[in-house]
């Protein structure tokens, strides 16, 4: 996660990544490292502690933080192509887009606030361990953990997640996995979230956060500009029944990217390219070729 004045530097190694064309790379700085025994025994616990009264005392609690969150830091957010959520069927969904800070969850669970539908999350195990108050999050908002071993991913994962979905609920799955601070492109996917949805046999209710930069400095982080969000609701994206989950997988995840695509182009105006500019990051104010 970023801390202090680290943002340059994490901006610095998204170029890195960009120039080796490492698009799932971890890119920020001071996330916890856990062995795997560390993993699972977090994870179990965190599972354990569910059922508690403590557990459900504090997801109340946590719940009503992440409301209270939502609406402070999503107020200007504006939404385009709701028309694409009419006529889902009835059930669960999995919902992806584009991961760019610590709380760009915010404005998707804005778009399910005002389609009636409760958000959960699926996070890396380590998150559960993330310094401060986005620890008490990542414990208590409804987030399912995931531990990237065959036997969790192939059994326990869908099984929790099964449990979320019967309950009507909406899960965030971030198809890049890793967080890219502020950039604005979308990036190559991973097929987990489309495999998922195979399985379950439920839409991928695909999504593009657009980032609009303010005339608004960063209270205090002068180099950057307050940015703004606009949430482009694409296509509703379904499993074909006569696929194999693999096979739509990696069917739906085409379709999601080439979606994401579109957006970006009409969002922002332009073609997509990979060539990293310092427009990349929304908000940044400094010129990277002159700090050379």
């Amino acid at each position: 996660m970023i801390i202090g004045d680290n943002r340059e530097k994490v901006i610095e190694n998204i170029k890195a990544a960009v120039s080796r064309e490492d698009w799932n790379a971890k890119v920020e700085l001071g996330d916890p490292v856990l062995s795997l025994k560390e993993r699972k025994s977090l994870v179990n616990s965190f599972w354990s502690e569910q059922d508690t009264i403590k557990g459900k005392v504090n997801n109340k609690i946590g719940h009503l933080i992440f409301n209270a969150l939502t609406g402070l830091f999503t107020s200007t957010t504006k939404f385009v192509g709701l028309e694409n959520l009419e006529n889902l069927p009835k059930g669960g969904a999995i919902i992806t887009a584009n991961h760019f800070n610590q709380l760009d969850s915010l404005p998707i669970k804005h778009l399910a606030n005002k389609t009636h539908h409760n958000l959960a999350i699926a996070i890396e195990d380590t998150n559960l361990k993330l310094p401060g108050f986005l620890c008490y999050l990542m414990n208590y908002v409804g987030t399912i953990p995931l531990i990237k071993t065959p036997s969790y991913v192939g059994t326990e994962f869908p099984q929790h997640l099964h449990d979320v979905l019967e309950d009507d609920n909406w899960v965030l799955i971030y198809p890049e996995q890793e967080m890219w601070w502020n950039y604005r492109k979308p990036r190559q996917f991973q097929r987990g979230a489309y495999y998922f949805a195979a399985k379950q046999n439920i839409p991928v209710i695909s999504t593009f956060i657009e980032l609009q930069t303010t005339d608004k400095l960063e209270k205090d982080h002068p180099n950057f500009y307050q940015n703004k969000y606009v949430v482009r609701v694409l296509p509703t994206i379904y499993p074909d029944v006569k696929l194999s989950a693999n096979e739509n997988s990696k069917r739906m995840l085409k379709q999601d990217y080439q979606q994401k695509v579109a957006a970006f182009e009409q969002a922002y105006h332009r073609k997509l390219d990979y060539d990293f500019t310092p427009w990349d990051i929304a908000g940044w104010r400094y010129n990277y070729q002159n700090k050379k």
